[in-house]
């Protein structure tokens, strides 16, 4: 299998993430834990995922600092693993994807999970993507600037 390549050291915000939550089962870890999982027993079984997989992907998100382990919530002797800030600001990506996967990986009227208002019961509204004057903007409206050299580079 082929050593994975660090993105560290990019300037792009969608490649540099990656080495954090790369791959399906980092994700899938975040979305439990937004559904109040805490202890790796949990996960796993929640997941079906090999221990020796799910603890390196756990060790792998809290070196990121996208969660954190503190002790048992019920004075046990375990540790719980819970999401830092950094890691509940990837609940809009989570949302995205979700929406997303409803949208192309469903047929019409299939049944699915749905993601709900806890106040209201409503379904979540759909994300919008809005310019700075609150226009509704999509990827044809975006373009990607590059930083300014530093001046060493100048040079």
């Amino acid at each position: 299998m082929a050593k994975r390549v660090s993105h560290k050291d990019s300037m792009c915000g969608v490649a540099r993430p990656l080495d954090a939550i790369g791959d399906w089962w980092s994700l899938l870890i975040i979305r439990d834990a937004f559904d109040g999982l805490r202890r790796f027993g949990e996960f796993q079984k929640s997941l079906g995922l090999a221990k020796n997989i799910l603890s390196a992907r756990l060790s792998n998100l809290v070196a990121h600092g996208i969660m954190d382990t503190v002790p048992a919530s019920d004075g046990g002797s375990y540790r719980e693993y819970v999401l830092t800030q950094k890691g509940q600001g990837l609940f809009p990506l989570l949302v995205a994807l979700r929406q997303w996967g409803e949208d192309f990986f469903f047929e019409p009227n299939e049944p699915h999970v749905t993601l709900v208002d806890r106040a209201t019961k409503l379904p979540v509204r759909r994300l919008e993507l809005r310019a700075q004057d609150g226009r509704i903007i999509m990827a044809e409206d975006t373009v990607i600037v590059l930083p300014p050299l530093a001046a060493s580079e100048r040079e």
